[in-house]
């Protein structure tokens, strides 16, 4: 899918402000539950996401990850410099990602 809009001055200042912006964290409560499934469906069936050598249903890696989310175990961020979300291991005490 291709959306096509004007390029201006102002995109360009705020695509400049954004490459040296942090990642952002975004609760997983605040997405649709569309949105949060295909997220985390997206995530389960990158490359190096393996669980073995025994076969995992997708469903089931999906809840797997829901329940990280939830318990915190996991949390989702949004890297406005590569304008790109990404689920990532949670880090106690980091502080380099805005809440």
């Amino acid at each position: 899918m291709s959306r096509h809009r004007e390029t201006s001055v102002q995109d360009d200042e705020v695509g400049s402000a954004a490459e040296g912006s942090e990642p952002v964290e975004v609760p997983h409560a605040e997405l649709s539950a569309d949105a949060l499934h295909g997220l985390i469906e997206s995530f389960v069936l990158r490359e190096g996401t393996e669980y073995g050598e025994r076969e995992v249903p997708l469903e089931r890696k999906v809840a797997q990850v829901m329940r990280q989310l939830e318990r915190g175990v996991a949390r989702i961020v949004f890297d406005p410099a590569s304008e790109s979300i990404d689920i990532v291991v949670a880090v106690k005490g980091s502080r380099n990602v805005r809440h």
